[in-house]
């Protein structure tokens, strides 16, 4: 009897429910899941493809110990984590609120310390309500000034005459006002990309017809909505599909390409308004149009080459006003953005725009790990997006939906899958995913 006896409550023990994974903050126990999915969706607002929060969030969990008992799954507005032994699942979703580049390199600041185990998995409620509690409405002279600088930049990088740069400069400012606007209204932000690619459009047509200029180029137009153009959410797309992320893949995808929709509807409501036409033969890549001048004088001529280089720096800074960078940052963005602009048009007559396209992704999303090994405070994922202005052709794909021209379309989209080759084989490139993450006082 004794033998049997305990043959029983062997059995017992065997079959007891396994305990969750928990972490005890404050005398109270709260699920592991819980605390990897309040990061995950502060990493989903801070603007991270689902493929690279699920890996963050897999490596925090395998770096305290957990491992696989813990599966981790990300959909574009929430994140799920489960245990896998008992079924039980945490689902967490994210606020939908977009964050200021400082406020995503300060998440992205906790993935490193979580994978060196230099912050413990307690640390993620107190940190992550630190982050949020700094999320604010951009400035308003800020934000204006910076769509001016970044669409005189663009416009200038692009060997637009002065007239339009000029004019890109105050129509920037413009569509600066109506975004400061509309984005107050949730219900307003879809129609944000239409209105100002129409207000734009509108406006260079009226110009174009009072001044008699008859050659307009491309970025004469789409400079100042360069902000609104999804380049960057289409390539996260294909990345992620890449990744095997199927469905949030396509939704992205669909969705970049819905905004593509709007804003070449209202591209066309503008040129149909005033009778501008656009010339198709602008829709060029950065390293295409380098160097690149008119015979024109006066107000038609371009700006010579070397102002391009001054013009990318005005970019960056503007850059960094729209997205909250702050000082640091906005330097980091100088030279990623002066280092892409001369790693293009120093490839592009070598190799094509497209084989520039991604070799400088591949070289830059190297350095920016570098740089994210050596100063752990400036996370690669942020010191690398204001490069994707220059690298996505988003522009060109949108002047390619307007004109339905199938030849111009071909270009964007062998461009965009050139980004995406070139960003993975930057990451598969031995030692440069094994981030340190800073130590403790650093952040």
């Amino acid at each position: 009897m004794v033998g049997l006896g305990s043959a029983i409550a062997q059995l017992r023990n065997t079959l007891r429910r396994p305990e969750p994974h928990v972490e005890v903050i404050d005398g109270e126990a709260v699920p592991v899941g819980m605390l990897l999915g309040t990061l995950g969706a502060l990493l989903l607002d801070a603007g991270s493809s689902v493929t690279d929060v699920r890996s963050a969030l897999e490596k925090a969990r395998d770096a305290a110990g957990i491992g696989p008992e813990l599966a981790v799954g990300v959909l574009p507005a929430l994140v799920i984590v489960s245990e896998t032994a008992t079924g039980a699942a945490t689902i967490v979703n994210a606020e939908g609120v977009e964050l200021s580049a400082r406020q995503s390199a300060r998440a992205n600041r906790i993935v490193l310390g979580l994978e060196s185990g230099s912050i413990g998995l307690a640390e993620i409620p107190a940190r992550v309500r630190a982050i949020r509690a700094s999320t604010r409405l951009p400035a308003p002279l800020p934000w204006i000034l910076g769509n001016a600088l970044t669409s005189a930049g663009l416009a200038v990088v692009f060997r637009c005459p002065w007239w339009a740069v000029l004019l890109a400069l105050g129509v920037g400012a413009l569509v600066g006002v109506i975004g400061l606007v509309l984005r107050r209204f949730r219900e307003a932000l879809a129609i944000v990309p239409f209105l100002a690619a129409f207000v734009s459009t509108a406006i260079v047509g009226l110009v174009a017809a009072g001044t008699g200029f008859d050659h307009v180029p491309l970025f004469a137009v789409c400079a100042p909505v360069a902000v609104f153009v999804p380049g960057a959410l289409i390539t996260n797309a294909l990345l992620e599909l890449t990744a095997a992320d199927i469905v949030t893949g396509s939704s992205r995808l669909m969705q970049g390409i819905i905004m593509l929709g709007f804003m070449a509807a209202g591209i066309a409501a503008g040129s149909a308004l005033t009778g501008l036409h656009v010339d198709p033969s602008s829709a060029a890549l950065v390293g295409e149009v380098a160097g690149v001048g008119t015979d024109r004088g006066g107000w038609e001529a371009v700006p010579p080459y070397w102002v391009s280089w001054v013009a990318v720096v005005f970019l960056a800074v503007g850059l960094g006003l729209v997205f909250q960078s702050g000082w640091r940052l906005t330097l980091v963005s100088v030279v990623v953005m002066t280092s892409a602009y001369g790693l293009l048009t120093g490839i592009t007559p070598i190799g094509g725009s497209v084989v520039a396209t991604g070799a400088t992704a591949a070289l830059l999303f190297v350095a920016t790990r570098v740089l994210e090994r050596i100063v752990p405070v400036i996370p690669a994922n942020v010191s690398f997006f204001p490069a994707f202005l220059l690298l996505v052709p988003g522009t060109v794909g949108l002047v390619a939906v307007a004109t339905f021209d199938p030849v111009a379309l071909a270009t964007p989209l062998a461009t965009f899958v050139s980004l995406c080759v070139g960003t993975k084989i930057g990451g598969l490139l031995p030692g440069l995913f094994r981030r340190n993450a800073p130590h403790r006082g650093q952040g």
